[in-house]
């Protein structure tokens, strides 16, 4: 996804101006897709220049309103069904597991559960959400609301696996892997030493 996409997907709801749409990011989609004022007003002025958007109204202050053109429209929904999601390809949580077996099995149980606690942390910050928004049938709401229980569950998940793969770390199988690594390192060591 880019901010691109994002700002036409709430302009699709309705012609907004940057303010309002950092409202809208910082109650919808920040846990999806943060992005700071900087970055929504410079979208915002490549999207009207490409012709995706436009200023709709404008008030006191230079205070701008932008709505999608159907040009705009057009984008976003050829990104919606014909651009496949690229998805998370590195995730660097994860790399540090692969390599868990050069730390102690108290330091990577400690990572680990370290990890769990993250993810509970995040998994209370969406109940929060869940539970302090007002749900209509607007746009967002329906489909916020959707993309909001997939955080739930991700959250969910994660914690359940991170507190499993903490007790693995201290099974025996994992400790005979840790002092192996350990020692060849040591024994490398002494080598290079000689």
């Amino acid at each position: 996804m880019s901010l691109k996409h994002a700002v036409l997907g709430l302009l699709a709801e309705s012609p907004a101006s940057g303010y309002d749409l950092m409202k809208l990011f910082n109650a919808s989609l920040s846990n999806v897709w943060p992005a700071t004022q900087s970055q929504v007003y410079g979208e915002l002025t490549k999207l009207t220049t490409a012709g995706l958007v436009e200023v709709a109204a404008q008030g006191p202050r230079g205070r701008k309103e932008y709505a999608i053109t159907e040009d705009g429209l057009a984008e976003l929904r050829h990104w919606l069904t014909a651009v496949e999601p690229s998805g998370p390809q590195r995730h660097d949580g994860l790399l540090r597991v692969f390599f868990l077996g050069i730390v102690t099995p108290l330091e990577a149980q400690t990572f680990l559960l370290h990890q769990a606690e993250r993810a509970a942390r995040t998994r209370a910050a969406l109940e929060h959400v869940e539970e302090t928004t007002e749900w209509d049938e607007d746009m967002i709401s329906v489909y916020g609301r959707i993309a909001l229980e997939y955080g739930l569950r991700l959250s969910a998940t994660q914690e359940e696996w991170a507190r499993w793969a903490a007790e693995e770390v201290t099974s025996a199988k994992a400790r005979k892997a840790s002092e192996l690594a350990r020692a060849r390192h040591t024994e490398e060591g002494q080598q290079e030493g000689e």
